[in-house]
């Protein structure tokens, strides 16, 4: 991927739901990462919130007319994202928080047209209150379609609802989000990782200890009774993997269509060896959504696969052993080897499309 490409994450969830709090969260804990945020107004961001993560008013576009989906078209989103991902900005992501009343597929297939070629599709993330599941679903019906296209679901607020009702509703919004990592948050608290990267591929991402997460200065990071179930280092695993040998075109893709669910992102470095020995190719997989982009190797750059997958309670042992399989031990020049990798090759000029990149049921 591009290095001036950034990611475009899209929080979505009802009224309530705690998408401002997530999002302030994000900014105190952003680790130096400079976030961009579109926020489609009824609410606010607070601004101390933006200080800490060192970003003042340019970092941000609020926007009072409407929902977004309806109010503005492609086009115009491009606008705003041009104000956030100029070179100058120097932002890193880009979140954009709708309104409780904006519709999700909408906002994604306006990411998926946009013309930018300084963003790229980071995810849709639908955001639940747990302690109001039932009242939203009856008054919004809909939120179970939003869950379906929802690449990561974050179920809110759990600390207002015993653990028994957890549980019903964790199901409940499992069943409902298909192949979606689900995750539970307090006080709108998720693992950052989760949005954004603070460590290049290569260095130690795995699982993160509980000190990582742990807010020293956040109140409420503690259960009542001393416990710790709903942190969010329990929600998450990952899985960093490099390889000296190339990877095996055919075999990759098969793994790479038929991804488990709760694997939520990938990204990284792949060598296919003979099957294109001039180019290395970055992958980008949110939820659905895969691209590949090839860059040719560098001089004296060593020629590795570093990968890094990150999910809700996936299998990490069976997926390292489903990579290693990938490799291809005495690789041989095939170039219809990499057809499947190069349907997801975006062509000079050829704008994201929800087509094989990222797939949306129209009847949904």
């Amino acid at each position: 991927m591009n290095q001036q490409q950034i990611p475009v994450v899209v929080l979505a969830g009802f009224l309530g739901s705690g998408k401002t709090t997530l999002l302030n969260h994000l900014l105190h804990r952003s680790g130096g990462t400079r976030i961009g945020a579109i926020v489609n107004d009824f609410g606010s961001i607070e601004i101390d919130a933006m200080s800490v993560a060192g970003q003042l008013g340019d970092s941000t576009v609020s926007l009072g007319n409407g929902c977004l989906c309806c109010a503005v078209d492609a086009s115009e989103l491009d606008e705003y994202l041009d104000r956030l991902a100029r070179p100058a900005a120097g932002i890193d992501v880009i979140v954009i928080e709708a309104s409780g009343l904006a519709e999700p597929q909408e906002l994604v297939k306006m990411l998926l047209a946009s013309e930018n070629p300084h963003v790229v599709y980071g995810g849709l993330v639908e955001v639940v209150d747990a302690a109001e599941f039932d009242a939203t679903r009856e008054r919004h019906p809909e939120v179970d379609r939003h869950l379906g296209i929802a690449d990561l679901v974050v179920v809110n607020k759990t600390d207002r609802v015993p653990d028994e009702e957890r549980e019903r509703v964790l199901g409940v919004v499992g069943g409902l989000a298909g192949r979606a990592a689900v995750v539970t948050a307090s006080y709108g608290r998720v693992d950052v990782e989760l949005f954004f990267d603070r460590a290049p591929v290569g260095e130690r991402v795995g699982q993160l200890s509980f000190d990582d997460l742990h807010d020293h200065e956040d109140p409420h990071d503690h259960e009542a009774d001393g416990g710790h179930h709903d942190h969010v280092h329990s929600a998450y695993e990952s899985l960093a993997f490099t390889s000296e040998v190339p990877m095996a075109p055919r075999s990759l893709m098969a793994l790479l269509d038929s991804r488990p669910e709760g694997l939520y992102r990938i990204k990284g470095y792949v060598d296919f060896g003979a099957a294109d020995p001039r180019n290395r190719y970055e992958v980008h997989a949110v939820g659905r959504f895969l691209r590949f982009y090839p860059e040719p190797w560098a001089p004296d750059e060593p020629r590795l696969t570093q990968l890094v997958l990150i999910g809700s309670h996936i299998d990490v042992p069976a997926l390292e052993k489903e990579l290693e399989a990938c490799r291809e031990y005495a690789p041989q020049a095939d170039e219809q080897a990499m057809w499947g990798v190069l349907r997801y090759v975006q062509e000079p000029g050829e704008p994201d499309g929800p087509d094989e990149a990222y797939e949306l049921d129209e009847d949904s």
